[in-house]
């Protein structure tokens, strides 16, 4: 059912997007390097009860990777804002991981936008961020920019694959790492390093617990990335309706055990 055939211009350029089901309108919001494909195994069933909205984030997917556009966190909170205005959703509900997490509290606390229910799942929302690779590659951008295109596949697969505790479908793979593989996504993965700047969550984290929507938050315990303490301290400051820990899953849940996300879902129709 995932699919994207909605363009929308945007401040940051063009989006791409999707949407499918009747109901209840349910935003999803991806993280890096990921897409939107990474909910295409929870889209039917959210799609059952819900109207879902989907989209790439400028920069990622198969959305505008121009070599001049800001895609840091906050150009993608005020896109965030931007496309609830073009869907006409007032106060929908959202579903935000990894970096989607930032942009949705950035969209909520700075840009007045107002939600019906916020999840969060394994979200970037606190400082530090950013594994030892990740700020390796930050400190030396030119020099992976200029990589082969062999190992330039060798080194997206292979962080893909940090995220992960859990054997997944080749095909899951492949979607995922899809988007950098191409000339402008080679160029647009390392963009988004060299982007990432801590100060864009510093500037909400004191507003954690100022939310004027129920909140959740979602974790899989066994993340390498974001460790499950870190969720618990997130949860500190937000003081969440619920904190649901996801066994024996990592990074990317919604791939990992689309079935246990699905479990966990609090969403009423």
């Amino acid at each position: 059912m995932w699919h994207l055939d909605e363009t929308y211009s945007t401040r940051a350029g063009p989006v791409a997007a999707g949407s499918a089901g009747q109901g209840p309108a349910l935003v999803l919001a991806h993280g890096w390097p990921w897409s939107s494909f990474a909910w295409h195994k929870i889209i039917p069933s959210l799609a059952r009860t819900h109207k879902v909205y989907w989209y790439d984030m400028p920069g990622y997917g198969q959305s505008s990777k121009s070599p001049e556009q800001s895609t840091a966190l906050d150009i993608q909170g005020r896109v965030f804002a931007d496309l609830l205005s073009l869907w006409n959703l007032d106060r929908p509900k959202v579903f935000a991981h990894d970096f989607g997490g930032a942009i949705a509290l950035r969209a909520h606390l700075l840009h007045g936008v107002d939600y019906e229910q916020l999840i969060l799942m394994n979200v970037v929302a606190m400082r530090p961020w950013g594994s030892d690779f990740f700020d390796h590659v930050r400190r030396h951008i030119d020099a992976f920019t200029g990589l082969p295109a062999h190992i330039h596949r060798a080194v997206v697969y292979a962080y893909i694959a940090g995220a992960l505790v859990n054997d997944i479908p080749q095909d899951d793979l492949d979607g995922l790492a899809a988007p950098w593989l191409t000339d402008d996504g080679r160029i647009s993965f390392y963009r988004q390093f060299a982007q990432a700047d801590e100060a864009y969550t510093a500037e909400i984290e004191a507003d954690f617990g100022h939310l004027r929507c129920p909140t959740e938050i979602l974790w899989g315990v066994d993340d390498p990335w974001i460790p499950l303490q870190r969720g618990r301290a997130l949860a500190q400051r937000i003081q969440p309706k619920r904190f649901i820990e996801l066994p024996g899953l990592g990074h990317l849940p919604q791939i990992e055990g689309p079935n246990i996300v699905l479990d966990a879902l609090n969403l009423s129709a």
